[in-house]
């Protein structure tokens, strides 16, 4: 069994003046408690919430009385996390001050301070006794609702004092259980594209991230070359323009998106997922030997570990099991006759040294993936016995033409769910060209 959890943050309807008043008061409160625990925290290196807790509750009581006391809980819980994170920096070196500063507060709250009211409200427990709070459900939250998830017993809000309204950080738990797999779909991520292997079919994904990269790349490069003249390094204005970019979040999109798609056509089929077993730091093995900078700017904001990690979390969410296994070789050689692929001048294209067969150097890649998954060379794979890749695993091994990809340009899969309904309208576009 897995446990999935999934964060949905949702607003509240606009607040009476008075009633926000009460949440404006509590939260200058908390703020106070977290940013004497926090000093406390850091000063006598304190790291762990049950010291905190023991040595600073009823001091935090006697200053707090009009408060309900699990507020002091859930405040030593916050410094705590607060002042480990801050005490780590300054072991490496990083920070400049003496003290962390509390920016921004988040108030934490557990199953004592609140609890839903159905599907669109919650209650919640101040300083002037328990308010209800109407909030606004989205898509996304009753997409976890109808799926069954539940809501655990802790949440945060935090005010938006500008609207008069509640933000609400609600977590949503379930118990998933593994299929047993059917098949595999093994999976290749590259820079500009992720390749999928399904029934002997294999599909391109383009993703176009070198050119998502070095847009923003040359846009925060002539941002910072302009207010840096004008207004010095530091400047404010230029923060403000530059936190405007949506280069993250464009990212995040087509992460997801194809986490999305991937992992429905393995629930679908009953089949696990195969990735490659990369290591920690795989950015920093990769450029040993470049020296443009632009290209190992390229492959730090590619994000390979990015894309498999949002696929295992997606394939969390629907019980699809993930395997990994060693990434060596697998454009390398030929899965027929084991044997060297040689690529002649950059192409993507290569031949079998034993064969002649013609492979595409990323439909090469996931068929080896698949083999070392059916063999049990992978980390954590199945060694099926008695089975072979003919034996309704996988596909026979094409031996003629050209093994090339179906594909998918950005533009046509980022606006479908699902591979069936990207295909659809690919076959109509290749039937009119």
């Amino acid at each position: 069994m897995t446990r999935v959890t999934r964060t949905v943050v949702v607003k509240s309807v606009k607040l009476p003046r008075k009633v926000f008043r009460v949440f404006i008061e509590l939260e200058d409160m908390y703020r106070n408690m977290v940013e004497q625990l926090v000093m406390y925290a850091v000063t006598n290196n304190i790291r762990s919430f049950t010291r905190l807790k023991a040595l600073k509750y009823r001091e935090m009581r006697s200053l707090y009385p009009q408060l309900p006391s699990h507020y002091v809980y859930t405040a030593c819980q916050d410094a705590s996390t607060r002042a480990k994170s801050f005490l780590r920096l300054k072991k490496l070196g990083i920070v400049e001050r003496e003290h962390p500063e509390v920016r921004k507060v988040s108030i934490w709250l557990d199953d004592h301070l609140w609890r839903p009211i159905g599907y669109t409200a919650i209650r919640m427990a101040t300083h002037k006794d328990w308010v209800t709070i109407d909030f606004e459900p989205h898509k996304q939250y009753w997409k976890y609702v109808n799926r069954g998830l539940r809501i655990a017993s802790e949440s945060k809000i935090k005010l938006d004092k500008k609207n008069r309204q509640v933000i609400i950080y609600l977590t949503f738990i379930k118990e998933v259980e593994e299929h047993k797999p059917k098949g595999y779909i093994p999976v290749d991520v590259n820079e500009n594209n992720v390749t999928i292997l399904v029934d002997g079919v294999a599909y391109l994904f383009e993703t176009n991230m070198e050119r998502l990269v070095l847009g923003y790349y040359y846009r925060r490069k002539k941002i910072q070359e302009k207010y840096d003249k004008l207004y010095g390094k530091k400047s404010r204005i230029k923060k403000k323009i530059m936190r405007r970019l949506k280069e993250r979040r464009k990212k995040l999109d087509v992460r997801w998106k194809l986490a999305n798609i991937i992992v429905r056509v393995a629930y679908e089929k009953q089949y696990a997922i195969v990735l490659e077993k990369l290591g920690k730091r795989v950015a920093n093995n990769m450029i040993r030997r470049i020296k443009d900078k632009q290209l190992r700017h390229r492959i730090f904001q590619a994000s390979f570990k990015g894309i498999q990690k949002a696929i295992e979390e997606k394939a969390k969410e629907y019980g699809v099991p993930v395997v990994y296994v060693n990434p060596r070789n697998t454009s390398r050689l030929c899965p027929i006759h084991n044997t060297q692929i040689t690529y002649d001048n950059g192409s993507r294209i290569g031949k079998c040294s034993r064969g002649g067969e013609l492979w595409h150097r990323d439909v090469v890649a996931c068929w080896n993936l698949l083999l070392k998954a059916l063999r049990g060379d992978g980390s954590r794979a199945p060694s099926p016995v008695g089975l072979s890749i003919l034996d309704g695993w996988a596909m026979p091994l094409p031996m003629t033409a050209t093994h090339n990809p179906i594909i998918l340009p950005k533009g046509l899969w980022a606006r479908w769910n699902s591979l069936d309904a990207t295909m659809n309208p690919y076959k109509m576009i290749e039937m009119n060209t």
